[in-house]
């Protein structure tokens, strides 16, 4: 969590102007739960700019969709747990595309009986009476 977007930068007095609010709102909505800043050493709010646009969102989905402030709370934390799913597939994808990578190499053993791997799409040679093994695809 080092990006820009996540850097607790803004007091509650910027992070309300930025998000087009009264600075009692941001406190209000620390209090319940719904956006909750970082804090400084001595206890001060300190929002990121992704804070703030959750801020925006807590307002458009209270004022526009009229959704209470309990409702407006699950709707971001099933978002949260969306977000941390899609992180969990795309770290499972990324480990099976390695698994499925790692089954498919080629690996090539010469009459000294070293065993190497072979990167995919290169030919192996066949000097001096090395064997070529794979493990062919089901």
């Amino acid at each position: 969590m080092s990006t820009i977007d996540e850097a607790p930068l803004l007091t509650v007095t910027q992070a309300a102007l930025a998000a087009g609010m009264h600075a009692q709102t941001l406190r209000q909505y620390d209090r319940l739960g719904l956006v909750v800043p970082a804090r400084t050493r001595g206890g001060g709010r300190r929002y990121s700019l992704r804070d703030v646009e959750a801020l925006r969102q807590v307002q458009y989905l209270a004022q526009t969709e009229g959704i209470n402030l309990a409702g407006i709370k699950r709707i971001l934390a099933l978002e949260d747990q969306v977000d941390g799913l899609r992180k969990q597939v795309a770290r499972l994808l990324a480990e099976q595309s390695r698994l499925d990578a790692a089954q498919n190499r080629v690996f090539a053993a010469g009459t000294s009986g070293d065993v190497v791997a072979v990167p995919r799409g290169r030919r192996v040679t066949h000097s001096g009476g090395a064997v070529v093994l794979w493990r062919p695809r089901a």
